[in-house]
């Protein structure tokens, strides 16, 4: 009985294939789009692809045109081809605004651009990008189905930009002994919690901003020190008025000491 079975399900396989070969040799395109269709229905999107690769522009005009192009770009972005899924998506969008699918074939191709971008420590003009698509669908869709996911990538994509802008702060910070760049270090956790303001690193970023201080401060040559004591002193005052209750708090303390007891030196010479 088994036997039968595994000779049935052979049997089904080599006609299934015997089938597409077909297809895919046919010069009806009518049978291409069937075919591929049925591939399509069935998940099995690389085999449709390469039906509809060949007969997408032979259908542009006709009334299949909209099923074809909208099956098209959803198989490209469910093999996970998102460069060439929301090119399609987008000319979806464009040649039928007013379609059912539009809505959906916006998101996804703000979707695709979601999948585009590397990892945090690359460079980030691709999570930029994918930013401004999924805005950009959000302010088109505000009632969209889709508005919660859209919101989520786009917080999942600040982050990643939030922790490069935290990264690269910190490398001038911690680089080896002698290549430390306090001043730069400074000027990047600025920057930094200006573009950031609600950042998961702030706290992090305001303690090291002003370790980058103290330690500028009291290796500064003498010229510049006093400036510098004050400057890191005002910066030991606006991490203790944000984080009062921080892990940081007892080094940030024992900083903000020795600034204010160089700090009174300078006021006694005076």
């Amino acid at each position: 009985m088994k036997q039968l079975i595994y000779i049935f399900i052979i049997a089904i396989a080599f006609s299934s294939c015997s089938e597409f070969q077909k297809a895919i040799k046919s010069e009806d395109i009518a049978v291409k789009f069937k075919m591929g269709t049925d591939l399509y229905e069935s998940g099995k999107y690389r085999k449709a692809l390469r039906l509809f690769d060949q007969i997408v522009p032979k259908y542009r005009g006709k009334p299949q045109a909209q099923k074809l192009m909208y099956m098209n770009a959803k198989a490209h972005y469910e093999v996970g081809d998102y460069y060439t899924s929301n090119y399609h998506m987008e000319r979806f969008v464009n040649s039928y605004p007013e379609s059912e699918k539009a809505e959906e074939m916006a998101f996804l191709a703000a979707k695709s651009y979601y999948h585009l971008p590397p990892v945090y420590s690359k460079e980030q003009k691709e999570t930029v990008e994918a930013i401004e698509k999924i805005q950009s669908f959000i302010n088109a869709y505000p009632n969209s189905e889709f508005l919660a996911e859209a919101n989520k990538m786009v917080k999942e994509l600040d982050f990643k930009l939030e922790r490069k802008a935290y990264e690269i702060a910190k490398q001038y910070h911690t680089l080896g002994p002698h290549n430390r760049d306090y001043e730069a270090a400074i000027k990047a956790f600025d920057n930094f919690i200006l573009d950031f303001p609600g950042a998961t690193h702030k706290e992090k970023a305001m303690f090291y901003r002003l370790d980058s201080a103290y330690k500028l401060a009291v290796n500064s040559v003498e010229s510049k020190k006093e400036e510098r004591v004050r400057n890191a002193i005002e910066y030991y005052d606006s991490f203790k008025s944000r984080f009062a209750e921080s892990e940081f708090l007892e080094e940030a303390n024992k900083m903000n000491a020795e600034l204010i007891e160089l700090q009174r030196q300078y006021e006694n010479k005076g």
